[in-house]
């Protein structure tokens, strides 16, 4: 079984630690709940890699930026 260790930091620099453990069939079922495996979330990461080829990425230092 594989397991994962996730860190989230709150404001005020403290750590919650986490560790989950998933199976490969665990795995493929999260993977599906999130959508990974839907056919048009894999076409945006196409798109995406032609976009990053061609230059057409901007890096943000924050989401203000997007506004």
């Amino acid at each position: 079984m594989v397991s994962l260790n996730i860190t989230i930091k709150d404001g005020k620099n403290r750590k919650h630690k986490a560790m989950v453990e998933l199976d490969a069939d665990k795995f493929e079922k999260l993977a599906a709940i999130f959508g990974l495996f839907n056919p048009d979330f894999l076409k945006s990461l196409t798109r995406a890699e032609k976009d990053i080829k061609a230059g057409r990425v901007t890096k943000l230092r924050s989401l203000k930026d997007l506004r």
